[in-house]
């Protein structure tokens, strides 16, 4: 795959095989992953949460549960100073989600601070695979953090996943005296592409027409697919529904043959503009009815596969009763369309 990274004063943006599928404006104040100081403004029992003054216009709204059941630190307090990561920027009237169960990324493994979890990537598949990554694992963290290794890390030789730790850790300890790093668009980008393969970046450089013909038309609903067909994107408040129709291709003398041939074009298009858009939260994608099982079962594994390119956490949950497919993906940034 020829994926090109393009990193620019106004943006970042990334090209595979010559389809753009991210991009990413430059916004000063979209800190997503950033570890902040705040202090706990007001405590709210009924929400079991707690709103903290991360010096925004909004305070940030902190759950005073983490997922972790291994998470180290104890209850906190009215005013007390917390460091936190921002989990989600806030959007709307909301203000940015955030935790105190840190994360700090490596391209190889990341490191948790301020738990004792250990986890393996659930792109990483093969049963053989995550028992040894898991107990690889458990002996890189000796019980001292939690480790999640990622899929990168199924390669890597033991001697490059120490010295990515020991970086990590120097990290951790930087932070804990104060020196708190911004994260940018363009270091997320190479540390999360740079494993699976770059093959150019070009810095300071402007998108071809081709292109910015690709981002103008994300703004589209409709999206046409090479044999007639077309994908139809509804975002609504609580999820983004994907449509696929077969149109023009609906003529096809042999219906099974083209109905699978247009939801396995629509998969790749779907994980395209998917990307693109940054969509993210829950997704129902409407198919076209298949009667084989066999068929349905090539369309998920078609999608599985298309979101494996994906650097964000995505499920494929599978077709519901109605025969609707559903998915879903892990939300950070707004939308490119939203930062505009």
């Amino acid at each position: 795959m020829e994926r090109i990274l393009y990193l620019n004063k106004d943006f970042s943006a990334l090209s595979e095989d010559g389809r753009l599928v991210e991009y990413i404006p430059f916004r000063s104040e979209d800190e997503t992953g950033r570890i902040l100081q705040g202090r706990v403004d007001r405590m709210m029992p009924g929400l079991e949460a707690a709103f903290v003054d991360i010096g925004r216009r909004r305070d940030g709204f902190l759950p005073q549960k983490e997922n972790s059941p291994s998470f180290t630190d104890g209850p906190i307090r009215s005013g007390d100073r917390v460091l936190v990561q921002i989990r989600k920027e806030e959007t709307g009237n909301k203000g940015a989600f955030l935790s105190r169960d840190l994360s700090i990324p490596g391209s190889l493994l990341i490191l948790m601070p301020k738990n004792r979890h250990i986890g393996v990537s659930a792109r990483v598949t093969d049963s053989e695979s995550r028992e040894r990554l898991f107990r690889l694992g458990q002996k890189l963290s000796a019980g001292e953090n939690g480790i999640v290794m990622r899929e990168a890390s199924l390669h890597a030789k033991q001697e490059s996943l120490e010295e990515e730790l020991d970086r990590l850790k120097k990290q951790w300890e930087d932070i804990r005296n104060g020196n708190l790093p911004a994260v940018s668009a363009e270091e997320e980008l190479i540390r999360d592409y740079a494993p699976r393969g770059i093959s150019e970046i070009k810095r300071d450089a402007e998108l071809s027409a081709d292109l910015m013909r690709q981002l103008k038309e994300s703004e589209n609903r409709l999206v046409r697919l090479p044999h007639g067909g077309n994908i139809v994107i509804d975002r609504c408040e609580a999820m983004t529904v994907i449509d696929v129709n077969s149109a023009s291709d609906s003529g096809d003398a042999n219906r099974r043959q083209s109905v699978l041939r247009t939801n396995l074009e629509a998969c790749r298009e779907i994980m395209i503009q998917v990307r693109l858009r940054n969509l993210s939260g829950i997704l129902i994608l409407d198919l076209i009815d298949m009667e084989e099982e066999s068929d349905r079962n090539a369309v998920r594994q078609a999608l599985e596969e298309a979101f494996r390119a994906d650097r964000m956490k995505t499920v494929i949950h599978g077709y519901t009763s109605l025969g609707l497919m559903e998915m879903t993906r892990k939300r950070s940034r707004a939308t490119w369309q939203e930062q505009r």
